[in-house]
């Protein structure tokens, strides 16, 4: 099916540093992304980082990213990293990844 504004489906990789772990910032991310009719997934990196690869309209993503720049209350964001590709279809929701 095309999709009906036009603008092609886009993958951002995202990656998160701050204090990002143990305070909910996976369960955030993912019901932003729900919320927001986004697909693919979220996932603790071992250096305390947060992964996040999400596939949809690159306006969509953009409003995302800057929810993720906030994130949960008890999150402190420092610096965010986005690459930009083309999506691969392979995600059909979202979740944690492990």
């Amino acid at each position: 099916m095309a999709d009906p504004s036009g603008e092609h489906p886009v993958r951002a990789t995202i990656l998160v540093n701050g204090l990002v772990q143990g305070v909910g910032y996976r369960a955030f991310t993912i019901q932003a992304a729900v919320r927001k009719g986004l697909s693919g997934g979220v996932r603790n990196l071992d250096d305390g980082r947060v992964e996040i690869e999400v596939e949809g309209r690159k306006a969509v993503i953009d409003e995302l990213i800057a929810e993720l720049k906030v994130g949960p209350s008890r999150a402190q964001v420092t610096w965010i990293d986005v690459r930009w590709g083309k999506a691969s279809g392979v995600y059909h929701d979202f979740r944690i990844r492990y």
